[in-house]
């Protein structure tokens, strides 16, 4: 059942060609320890891009592209949909309902526009920022190790965000919280704890991105339900992706200052 799980996660967490038949989703859906799991898979693979001026003299805007590249190549971008949809909500001056109406609608706002490009944008400038303090320092290890802290970071947010959360709605925000509870989220936090110390000696970068996913999370949940009613599908995949930048950028933060 384990393992099942863990393939479900990795069928709707990424685009690897597994975990995509209905038992196994059954199984991701009330096992919300695999988010952290599937986050250390793909950050190590997201971290690939900041490696490579370790073998050759790649600039570092081209590292930032393929990273954003990387990202969205190994995760799809059925998240960034969340964070388009909670852009355009974000701008209205109305109530929960109308917030809902402008979410389920196709077209693609302001709001959802200046959204997406922050999130890409954060992206691009949290590589940039890893290669430049990591090849002055000689230390892209340490760079890749704060990528893999964001990235399980992000799906701890998110499953988190899972355990404590109310739905606002049926949909995929529903089946998933309603097949977990608080108690959830004890070993989710306990499966991404360890990923502070990918940096070792250094501690305080992972710690930074870890902790910055995490309020990312706390902020939108309690966004979510003041202004929504609680928590959707479009809220979790938000989550996942700023989480994820908020991670970076701490990491950055903390790594440049230690």
């Amino acid at each position: 059942m384990a393992l099942t799980a863990v393939r479900g996660a990795l069928g709707f967490l990424t685009r690897i060609p597994v975990g995509r038949r209905e038992g196994e989703w059954k199984a991701f859906s009330g096992s919300t320890w695999t988010f952290p799991l599937v986050g250390y898979l793909v950050g190590a693979l997201v971290a690939l891009p900041v490696l490579s001026p370790a073998f050759a003299p790649v600039p570092g805007p081209t590292v930032a592209l393929g990273f954003v590249v990387a990202v969205y190549a190994v995760t799809g971008i059925t998240h960034l949909d969340g964070v388009a949809d909670l852009g355009d909500a974000a701008v209205v001056h109305g109530d929960v309902d109308e917030r809902r109406r402008v979410m389920h609608d196709s077209a693609l706002g302001v709001g959802g526009t200046v959204a997406l490009v922050v999130v890409v944008l954060g992206l691009a400038t949290a590589a940039l920022g890893l290669v430049e303090v990591g090849s002055a320092r000689n230390r892209l290890l340490t760079a890749a190790g704060i990528v893999i802290a964001a990235e399980v970071g992000a799906k701890a947010a998110t499953a988190t965000l899972v355990c404590v959360g109310d739905a606002a709605h049926e949909g995929l925000g529903s089946a998933l919280t309603g097949e977990s509870s608080s108690r959830g989220a004890l070993p989710v936090l306990t499966l991404a704890a360890p990923v502070a110390l990918l940096g070792w000696p250094l501690v305080a970068p992972g710690i930074a991105a870890l902790g910055a996913a995490l309020a990312t999370a706390a902020i939108l949940g309690r966004w979510a339900t003041r202004r929504l009613g609680g928590v959707s599908g479009d809220v979790l995949g938000a989550t996942n992706e700023l989480a994820r930048v908020a991670a970076l950028h701490a990491g950055v933060i903390a790594w440049t200052l230690s």
